[in-house]
């Protein structure tokens, strides 16, 4: 869950673009309170126990059976959703120790903001 601390130092960038930012993770909601009050975390962080918005979004990562300990959990990444509830565009990696630049994402957000404005 460090990539929302990194999140959370250029959150500021996201928002002047008219991006709201939010986390989501498999967790459960006490790590997750625990973390978000550890790291003074000010964005959503929501839980996806049971997998279904990381089946929905298209983002399991399929190397784990359901026999492992590490069944249900999303390739990480960053997706960005219009507020109509749009999926616009994802930043998914195939690993989970590689996580997505943020610089990159920012500068591809604007990309995509552009072109439906």
């Amino acid at each position: 869950m460090r990539q929302f601390v990194k999140l959370s130092d250029i959150q500021d960038k996201f928002e002047a673009l008219g991006v709201g930012v939010g986390g989501m993770t498999y967790d459960d909601l006490e790590t997750i309170k625990t973390f978000h009050d550890k790291w003074g975390i000010n964005f959503p962080l929501l839980g996806d126990k049971d997998g279904a918005i990381v089946d929905a979004w298209g983002i399991r990562n399929e190397a784990y059976g359901e026999d492992t300990f590490a069944y249900g959990i999303p390739h990480p990444g960053v997706v960005l959703i219009s507020p109509e509830g749009e999926i616009l565009a994802k930043w998914a990696q195939e690993g989970y120790r590689t996580r997505a630049d943020w610089q990159t994402v920012l500068s591809e957000v604007r990309d995509v903001l552009s072109t439906r404005r």
